[in-house]
């Protein structure tokens, strides 16, 4: 394979959730021709086409998966038959968040007194810190 496969998944993704061409893009169908509107991946310009009735009924169809075909697969987890519930892979992150929170070094907790204001004596509670502004204050 070349690349990374991007282009595939670009050209795939355009027909994940939608068909190959929608109604707004149908220009006219006449008894000889339908006409219709298409991106010109290449110049990035829409352009428009005519085929017969048959040919564009062709190409259409070449765009409509057999039936019972799986479009999108999930895998792990997301697989259906997965033995893994989401309930509990969520269980077994918080198990895992405070295992590793238990072995990190605990920090020593400040029990500092709050300040009070001088004018009513009430505890002040901290907003903001707020950086000096340069050229502001006392020069030194």
């Amino acid at each position: 394979a070349v690349g990374k496969g991007e282009n595939a998944l670009r050209y795939l993704a355009r027909y994940v959730f939608r068909v190959a061409i929608s109604n707004n893009r149908i220009r006219s169908i006449e008894d000889d021709a339908i006409e219709f509107s298409y991106k010109d991946r290449d110049k990035k310009k829409w352009k428009t086409m005519k085929l017969k009735p048959m040919e564009f009924i062709r190409r259409f169809l070449q765009h409509v998966l057999p039936t019972a075909f799986m479009k999108i697969r999930h895998y792990g987890f997301l697989n259906p038959n997965s033995s893994f519930s989401i309930e509990k892979i969520r269980e077994l992150i918080c198990l895992i968040h405070d295992v590793i929170r238990d072995l990190l070094p605990k920090v020593p907790e400040y029990k500092k007194e709050r300040i009070k204001c001088n004018r009513c004596g009430n505890l002040l509670r901290f907003i903001a810190f707020l950086k000096p502004i340069p050229g502001w204050g006392p020069s030194g």
